[in-house]
C-alpha cells in the first residue's frame, strides 16, 4: 500500500516532540511491514525509511498528495480536508473546546478521548522500543519526575512539586521546565529538593528516567493520551496521577494510583515499592508499541478503502469544559 502520512511539523525532532515521535514510529513500523510511506512534511525534515514530500502552504494540500497514493493519513485538521480526493483519515491528537463537528473519518487516541466526542473510534499510541536503551532495574532509585511542559498549567507541575514537599524527604526531577519563568514571573520553589532540567531528551532522559521511583503526574485537564506515561512505565516508573482523561484506562492498578486529592498520592508514593518496576516495563513494552499501533491503524486503512465511515456520525464535543482546570485538593 502506497501511505502518505502528513504532519505540519518538520521531523525527525530534536529533544522531546512526542506527537512527532510518534508519527514517526508508525511510518517506519509500516514502512518495516512492506508498505511504501512518504511524508507530506513542512520542508527542512528528512527521513532514511520514506520520501519527504515538502509541505507548501502556497499549494493546495490535494495538488500536493501524488496520484498513486492509495491512502492519506493526516495528523492536523486543515480547512481543506473536505476536498480531498484520495481516502484519508484523521488522528486528532489534542483536545478542543468547542462543538464544531469533526470528520467522520477521525480516529482519536485513547478510549475516553473518543468518548468525549461521542465516538468509539480510537487507537492507542505507541513507541519502537528498539529506540530506547534498556532499562536497567539493579540500579538505585533515588527520587520521582516530573515528565512534561511545566509551563502548561493543566499539567499542574506544581501540584507534583507540592506532592514531594509533603512527604518527610523525598525529591522529585522535573524534566519539560525550569526554576525561573520570566513571562510568569518567579514561581515553583527554592527548595533544594526540587531540580529542574528544562526540555530534555535523548539519553539525558533516558538516564533520568532509568532511576526514578516514578512518574508524579497530576493533570488538570482531560489528558488524550500521554506519551510521558508509557515512557515513564517502560523504564519501571509506577504512575501516581488524577483520574482525568486517559489515565483510567492506561494504569490498571497494578501499575500506579490516581487521585486528585494530593494527600492520597503523598500516602501512595511513600509506598512506591509495592509496586513492581519489572512488571510496569513488560506492561508498557507490550500494550503501546508502535507495532501494535500501526496494525490497528491498517485495521482503519482497510475500513476507509472498503468505504466504510470509522464514525457512523460525526464526531463532536458532547459537553463543553466551563472551568479552566479540573479539581485538585490540595
Amino acid at each position: 500500500m502506497k501511505i502518505v502520512i502528513a504532519i505540519d511539523s518538520k521531523i525527525p525532532v530534536n529533544l522531546y516532540g512526542g506527537t512527532e515521535r510518534v508519527i514517526w514510529c508508525l511510518g517506519k513500523e509500516l514502512s518495516q511491514m512492506g508498505h511504501t510511506i512518504s511524508y507530506l512534511a513542512p520542508e527542512g525534515s528528512h527521513c532514511n525509511f520514506a520520501k519527504i514530500i515538502p509541505l507548501l502552504k502556497s499549494r493546495s494540500i490535494q495538488e500536493q498528495i501524488p496520484r498513486d497514493t492509495d491512502l492519506v493519513h493526516f495528523h492536523f485538521s486543515s480547512e481543506e480536508i473536505d476536498q480531498i480526493k484520495t481516502p484519508f483519515l484523521i488522528t486528532m491528537h489534542g483536545n478542543t473546546n468547542d462543538q464544531k463537528p469533526l470528520h467522520s473519518n477521525t480516529v482519536f487516541v485513547s478510549s475516553n478521548h473518543a468518548a468525549r466526542f461521542g465516538s468509539s473510534c480510537y487507537v492507542y499510541n505507541g513507541l519502537d522500543w528498539n529506540d530506547y536503551p534498556l532499562p536497567n532495574f539493579k540500579k538505585e532509585r533515588s527520587y520521582f519526575h516530573f515528565l512534561g511542559k511545566a509551563a502548561w498549567r493543566i499539567k499542574n507541575v506544581q501540584g507534583a512539586i507540592d506532592i514531594i514537599l509533603a512527604t518527610p524527604k523525598e525529591k522529585l526531577k522535573v524534566l519539560g521546565g525550569y526554576r525561573f519563568n520570566f513571562k510568569m514571573g518567579l514561581r515553583f520553589t527554592f527548595s533544594p529538593r526540587i531540580q529542574f532540567y528544562g526540555m530534555v531528551g535523548g539519553t539525558l532522559k533516558t538516564n533520568l528516567l532509568n532511576e526514578s521511583k516514578g512518574l508524579i503526574f497530576p493533570v488538570r485537564w482531560h489528558e488524550p493520551f500521554g506519551l510521558a506515561i508509557i515512557e515513564s512505565l517502560y523504564y519501571g516508573c509506577p504512575v501516581f496521577g488524577t483520574p482525568y482523561g486517559s489515565l483510567p484506562e492506561l494504569i490498571p492498578k497494578d501499575f500506579g494510583y490516581l487521585s486528585n486529592q494530593k494527600n492520597k498520592l503523598v500516602d501512595a508514593i511513600l509506598n512506591s515499592t509495592d509496586y513492581s518496576s519489572e512488571a510496569c516495563h513488560e506492561y508498557a513494552l507490550n500494550s503501546f508499541n508502535s507495532r501494535k499501533m500501526s496494525l490497528a491503524y491498517l485495521e482503519k486503512y482497510k475500513m476507509i478503502l472498503d468505504r466504510q465511515d470509522l464514525n457512523l456520525n460525526q464526531p463532536i464535543l458532547q459537553e463543553i469544559q466551563k472551568q479552566k482546570f479540573l479539581e485538585w485538593l490540595d
